[in-house]
């Protein structure tokens, strides 16, 4: 942000009183302005063992796979906007059963929901944003072809989930590419392959 959006005059970047961290603040009218991380919400939606997929005809990561999912909006609940992303990307609707997944991006200031969810038919197919959609078991997923870390470590969640006959709810950290290479290096181990960009 280079100009206040309350009175137009250019912010500086400072440490407010009583604050920790540099804000925006108009030089002008004072006002502080919070830039805080995106959240994205979207549901791993399934039929008879079965998950959804989309392949992207938006970057990043053109043309690779993911479940439905994108930016909250405001005045939305969680669930709402899972709900509505399904239907935007996949044309599906679906029935949420709960909260699967929630992974933290703090590199790229983003946040990831996921809801596990059943369709209610079978009556789906590739929004805007989509090039093509297709049911898939876990043999059948496209797995080195997944836009995100995120997606991937969901659907190895799910389906492990899925053997062992109960759904939990799992939780982690995505780190950038450099900082997981240096933890494997001290412990000798391969690093991920892959890193979420900037964008669901």
């Amino acid at each position: 942000m280079n100009f206040c959006s309350n009175c137009g005059a250019p912010v500086e970047h400072r440490i407010p009183p009583g604050d920790t961290l540099p804000r925006a603040v108009c030089g002008a009218c004072n006002t502080i302005h919070y830039e805080n991380p995106k959240m994205i919400v979207g549901c791993v939606a399934e039929w008879d063992g079965s998950i959804l997929l989309c392949r992207r005809a938006i970057e990043p990561r053109y043309g690779l796979w993911t479940v439905p999912a994108g930016f909250l909006e405001n005045g939305e609940t969680t669930a709402a906007g899972a709900l509505r992303e399904t239907l935007e990307e996949a044309n599906a609707r679906v029935e949420i059963d709960g909260l699967f997944a929630l992974y933290n991006l703090p590199h790229i200031n983003q946040v990831y929901m996921l809801f596990r969810a059943r369709l209610l038919d079978l009556d789906f197919g590739p929004g805007a944003e989509t090039l093509e959609t297709r049911l898939c078991n876990e043999s059948e997923v496209p797995w080195s072809e997944l836009a995100f870390a995120t997606v991937r470590n969901t659907l190895i969640h799910w389906f492990n989930d899925r053997r062992k006959g109960e759904f939990g709810f799992h939780m982690g950290t995505i780190e950038p590419m450099a900082r997981r290479e240096a933890k494997a290096d001290k412990r000798d181990e391969p690093a991920p392959a892959s890193e979420d960009p900037a964008n669901p």
